[in-house]
């Protein structure tokens, strides 16, 4: 990027994140998520750290919050309450490092793991504020506002329990001794004290709270942080009072003497604050580590964090650090990767299935999104680009779950240049040029070419997958060196390889050449349900290739099955019965059976015990059981004659619950479906 370009780049950024953090603090309102909007923060900062002459006073990166809203009594902080700096990654971290010891090298060691001590703690997903005691007596709570000036919410702040009205100590400080307790005791009796921290909500009480705002057909939060900021910024009181919000404490303003960031977590805790201990590091492995083992404890913690803070733990040193723009210079916060993520739409390549589908596929400036840094994402179909409105160049949000490929989830169409260019789906496969078609009823594009190159490949890669054949070794990479080389034409040829075939081939040792063919030979034998779902039908998945083994047993009954008997199982509907059917119709596809056999794949067929006591009996599974995976308490329920389904509905016998189980088992409520724990389920199948 030239200068020019980081110019026009770095306004429209600001534009766009004046508008959202507007949105948010001043209206209570979110058009895009904290991570999205962290997201284009943080390339904000990168870019005004690499062309500083562009930073200007008005910059987002120059102050701390909105405005404080109309209707509240102003505060002034005597100390500015200033935001953290977020980074997200080690290498941003180690950079951090180099960059205080150039502030301060005197204060580094140059020896490798030795410097500055470092204090972490999490970083809980809340609201800020600060809390002013006279005389040991509650008196002002404010928000940070401006960070100069912010609202008097106090009477807000006097409905949580977790937030004391007077400061007493209970147990002393581990350090100072005697005579910092007298000091302190001091300055309970006659003085200030101004604490600071995060007022948030357990993640329980945030679902029922939406639950019960949803009933009253009020508006619902995106997430507890927002919930608490908006009971809190309430003109009554009575609101707040209603709501269980919590508060955790984390700094000192005061000087109280301490002479570490450690110590005002140990003071806070001896005037009756809830607070994290944290952890002293050393060096920044031992934050590294202690930011490791907080990301693995993370869903299990009655709260939300966004990652860990990082502070200079001598508050001498932190404050000779001083401050730019609106951070210390000494303290970072070291978030998770996100679930969400802004980026640049690079360009759109088009993805041929194995059943002849074209997806379009976003090629994307690398991002990191939960954890994983990707390049691609996913747009679906040609009707999901036109509803985005997605062009190459366009800035936008995406996002990741769990191991599925990311999506395309907003453009951010303020960030545009105006050299976008739109992107127009082609009329013929871009591989082997056959004419598209689209079905009726459809909004995916399709090659009907069954020769197509792309689809014989992604074919492939299907048959010979882990959840289908599962020949290990047998990679894309040398699927593609086996089609090129012209050795295989389809996967029955596979099984005809010898180990003299692909010993030529370039990096194929003898051994290696070998251990192949062992690998392709060992899987001839194969199950009913994976041999199903290795044939890629259309619209049959692993769940579906399953209940068609359970059902019918054998092979043969499967490929002689009626129209009208595939309908009958359950969650296989018209669509996808027709599929199967049409399937088995095709002389192609009987003929590459026939050779699969012949070449000698074997069909284990599912064998049904002679006791079926949950014999049409449909479950539905919600949430996660602790004692059997989801795919091991399905097994159960086949071999004992039982069906799955994926929803509930009123011909639903029994919903199992597991942890945190979604709206299946609401539904279930309505419908008055029975409902059985996971232990209940344990007994339901021993006893039969």
């Amino acid at each position: 990027m030239n200068r020019q370009q980081a110019k026009q780049r770095i306004e429209k950024l600001r534009k766009v994140i004046d508008y959202h953090r507007y949105l948010y603090h001043v209206l209570n309102r979110q058009e895009i998520s904290d991570a999205a909007l962290d997201s284009l923060k943080h390339e904000l900062y990168k870019l005004e750290q690499q062309f500083p002459e562009f930073i200007t006073p008005d910059s987002p990166t120059q102050r701390v919050a909105g405005k404080p809203l109309e209707g509240f009594a102003k505060v002034e902080h005597k100390t500015s309450m200033l935001s953290i700096e977020d980074i997200f990654s080690e290498e941003e971290l180690r950079d951090w490092e180099d960059y205080l010891k150039k502030l301060a090298p005197h204060h580094f060691s140059q020896k490798s793991g030795e410097g500055v001590e470092y204090f972490a703690e999490l970083k809980v997903d809340g609201f800020a504020i600060s809390l002013l005691y006279e005389n040991g007596i509650f008196k002002i709570g404010s928000t940070r506002g401006t960070g100069k000036i912010g609202e008097d919410v106090t009477q807000n702040l006097k409905t949580i329990e977790s937030i004391p009205l007077k400061l007493e100590i209970h147990p002393p400080p581990k350090f100072g001794g005697e005579e910092f307790e007298e000091k302190l005791k001091k300055l309970i009796e006659k003085g200030e004290i101004e604490i600071r921290g995060e007022v948030y909500m357990n993640v329980k009480d945030f679902e029922r709270l939406n639950k019960e705002l949803e009933k009253k057909g009020e508006k619902t939060f995106a997430n507890p942080r927002n919930l608490a900021a908006g009971s809190i910024r309430q003109l009554d009181p009575k609101l707040a009072a209603s709501r269980p919000l919590k508060f955790l404490a984390y700094d000192i303003v005061t000087d109280l003497g301490q002479k570490k960031h450690s110590q005002e977590h140990q003071i806070l805790l001896a005037l009756g604050f809830k607070t994290d201990e944290g952890r002293e590091c050393k060096n920044l492995e031992e934050i590294m580590e202690f930011w490791k083992e907080v990301g693995e404890k993370r869903e299990k913690l009655p709260f939300q964090i966004d990652g860990v803070v990082v502070n200079i733990n001598d508050n001498e040193i932190f404050q000779k650090l001083g401050v730019v723009g609106k951070s210390p210079r000494g303290v970072r916060a070291f978030k998770f990767s996100p679930k969400q993520a802004t980026t640049i739409v690079e360009g759109i390549r088009l993805q041929v299935g194995r059943t002849g589908a074209l997806t379009p596929v976003a090629v994307l400036k690398p991002v990191e999104v939960g954890g994983v840094k990707i390049s691609r994402a996913t747009l679906h179909n040609e009707d999901e680009i036109k509803r985005l409105g997605v062009k190459i160049g366009d800035t936008v949000i995406v996002g990741r779950a769990g191991d599925v490929i990311p999506d395309v989830i907003q453009v951010l169409p303020e960030l545009r240049t105006g050299k976008e260019k739109e992107f127009r789906f082609p009329k013929s496969c871009p591989v082997c040029e056959t004419k598209l078609i689209k079905p009726e009823g459809e909004v995916v594009w399709r090659c009907p070419n069954p020769k197509c190159r792309a689809r014989k490949r992604e074919y492939f890669y299907h048959f010979v997958s882990r959840r289908a054949f599962d020949i290990i070794g047998l990679g894309p990479k040398i699927v593609d060196r086996l089609l090129d080389e012209g050795l295989i034409s389809d996967p029955g040829d596979l099984f005809l390889l010898k180990e003299g075939d692909i010993l030529p081939l370039e990096r194929f040792a003898e051994k290696s050449a070998q251990n192949l063919i062992n690998a392709i030979q060992s899987k001839k034998k194969i199950t009913l349900s994976k041999f199903i779902y290795a044939l890629g039908i259309r619209n049959v998945g692993e769940e579906t290739a399953q209940d068609l083994a359970a059902n019918f047993c054998s092979f043969k009954k499967l490929k002689n099955a009626s129209f009208q008997e595939l309908q009958k199982i359950i969650d296989v509907g018209p669509v996808v019965a027709k599929s199967i059917y049409d399937f088995f119709q095709e002389k192609r596809n009987l003929k590459f059976i026939e050779k699969l056999k012949k070449v000698g794949v074997q069909i284990l067929e599912e064998k049904k015990p002679k006791r079926q006591p949950l014999k049409g009996k449909i479950f539905v599974l919600t949430g996660s059981l602790q004692t059997l995976t989801r795919e091991e308490a399905k097994e159960k329920i086949r071999i004992l004659g039982g069906e799955i389904s994926e929803s509930t509905s009123k011909k639903t016998d029994f919903v199992i619950v597991g942890k945190e189980s979604g709206s299946k088992f609401e539904k279930a409520k309505k419908l008055g479906v029975k409902i059985i724990n996971e232990q209940e389920f344990l007994k339901l199948i021993e006893i039969n």
